[in-house]
């Protein structure tokens, strides 16, 4: 039988992998598709997703508000900041009103954790993307005064003698009283809805068999760790994948439409956002 091919795109850090480390290896039955995974950083997959390059794939929350014509957001395989979430940090100790007028490298313009600084900082500041696997060395160097982390830099950044300025996660959470919706997964519309039903099952079981058999999964994701040993692995693997990545839930939806709603209203992103997940 010949096998539909399913191109997927998820970012090369331990929580992406251990999502998918069931499809990667094999463990599920994925009958007449087939899934070839391509490790990218997250502000490349939002800006492919723009292209339609994938048929599956990774985006930030802030990069689906351009992809609603395109792709359908899957309810499994989200990363939540409950309580937590993107990063700013420094060498020097700063106020939130001395962030205005700093320096600052950023992981990306279409992810959100750079949505949700614009919405602290609305007056703007001035920024410089870098892939996010080098905002802190940059930092550390003093080539920036500040630098916006994701992913497990939020875990390591005083490794390298750097401080806490603000948690975004924290920030929203006491604003809002609602988790973070940082990433989700998408898939492509003209699919069509038998093949989207079936890749958002598989999506649902690769996560619940990462959870079910976590050694083996965390040690796949071990790999995509850096600077990390595996107990701290373990902990930012359990930071962003959890209930809320088998299923938003109703709280999680309501975080999803009030994140893109206020960038909305703050005029970041121009047109309201009609959120859609897949049945």
């Amino acid at each position: 039988m010949t096998k539909r091919l399913i191109n997927v795109g998820h970012s090369p850090d331990p929580d992406d992998a251990f999502m998918f480390y069931a499809l990667a290896h094999d463990k599920l039955d994925t009958g007449e598709l087939q899934f070839r995974h391509e490790l990218q950083d997250i502000e490349t997959l939002n800006r492919r997703a723009l292209r339609g390059e994938l048929e599956v794939t990774a985006v930030s929350i802030h990069a689906y508000s351009l992809l609603l014509d395109r792709y359908a957001l899957l309810p499994s395989g989200c990363s939540m900041g409950d309580r937590y979430g993107p990063m700013v940090v420094a060498k020097a100790p700063l106020t939130i009103e001395q962030l205005k007028t700093k320096r600052l490298a950023v992981p990306g313009t279409l992810t959100t954790a750079f949505l949700t600084l614009r919405l602290l900082l609305p007056r703007g500041f001035e920024f410089e993307v870098l892939p996010f696997d080098q905002i802190l060395d940059a930092v550390a160097a003093g080539k920036y005064d500040a630098g916006l982390i994701i992913h497990e830099g939020q875990l390591t950044f005083q490794n390298q003698g750097l401080r806490l300025i603000v948690d975004l996660g924290v920030w929203w959470q006491e604003r809002t009283g609602l988790p973070l919706p940082l990433g989700g997964n998408v898939v492509r519309r003209d699919l069509g809805g038998p093949t989207i039903s079936k890749i958002s099952r598989l999506l649902k079981e690769s996560i619940r068999y990462a959870l079910d058999h976590r050694q083996d999964a965390l040690t796949y994701a071990l790999q995509y760790a850096r600077d990390m040993d595996r107990s701290l692995a373990d902990q930012f693997v359990g930071m962003y994948v959890n209930d809320w990545t088998l299923d938003y839930g109703p709280r999680g939806r309501e975080a999803v439409r009030r994140l893109l709603d206020e960038g909305h209203r703050a005029g970041i992103i121009a047109s309201p956002v009609a959120v859609e997940f897949v049945a």
